[in-house]
């Protein structure tokens, strides 16, 4: 039965992340934005030169899309898909030690641990908390693959969240998403991307440092409230100089 690669296929795609800049550059696009093919250099520590070549790679390898405007080059990953690649392999990836150094860097490294975007869903303990309390509600049911329920449909209309649109994407509505901080599965797919959107709009989050997410403070109980969990439970944690992150 064919599978529509092969081996050679696969171990290409695997060169490709098997590089420590070229894999650093896609983790740094997990932000779902564009960034600058400086940008990426700079985030990675290479010279332009080198950066432009890792990058030409990447996208002849179809991970990254490019655009252009003026002389500028953007470069974005290619898809959903392509963000929970490379979200999945950082999960199977050894644990990354405790941060050293400046205490920003510690706070910096536990903002991200607690919430984040993974390219346009959220992940980080947020991210879980919220995919956990989805099942426990029964608004998402596992029982036959990854659904989401009647009730579920009924909270999304409830919170705004445009359903018809959702009723009629062709991307998967609702996929695991293994989260590389947390080691268990966040939500992922147009109803994650759709999730994300929405507490934006609301002002319940905003962004952070890079990745990061931060509940606001009318966010937090408004979204406890939405998810029935104790309010407590979306604190973030302590940093290291005792105050919340």
């Amino acid at each position: 039965m064919s599978t529509g690669t092969d081996g050679r296929a696969m171990a290409e795609l695997a060169a490709l992340l098997a590089d420590g800049t070229r894999a650093g550059i896609c983790v740094a696009l997990l932000d779902g934005r564009a960034w600058t093919a400086g940008e990426l250099a700079r985030r990675a520590g290479v010279a332009p030169s080198t950066a432009t070549d890792h990058l030409n790679r990447l996208v002849r390898g179809g991970l990254l899309v490019e655009e252009r405007q003026g002389r500028h080059r953007y470069l974005r990953l290619a898809g959903p898909s392509v963000a929970q690649l490379i979200e999945d392999l950082a999960g199977h990836a050894p644990s990354a030690p405790p941060p050293t150094g400046s205490l920003r860097a510690a706070n910096a490294t536990a903002a991200l641990a607690y919430a984040r975007t993974c390219y346009d869903h959220l992940a980080g303990r947020l991210g879980v908390l919220m995919y956990d309390a989805l099942l426990a509600d029964g608004r998402l049911d596992r029982a036959s693959g990854l659904t989401l329920t009647a009730d579920g449909w009924a909270w999304l209309d409830g919170l705004g969240v445009p359903v018809d649109e959702l009723r009629a994407t062709r991307r998967p509505l609702v996929r695991d998403c293994l989260d590389w901080t947390e080691r268990r599965p966040h939500l992922a797919g147009a109803l994650g991307a759709a999730l994300c959107r929405r507490f934006t709009d609301l002002g319940w989050t905003t962004r952070g440092g890079g990745r990061a997410i931060r509940l606001t403070a009318t966010g937090r109980p408004a979204l406890a409230a939405a998810l029935s969990v104790p309010e407590h439970s979306l604190a973030p944690p302590a940093s290291p100089t005792g105050r919340r992150a």
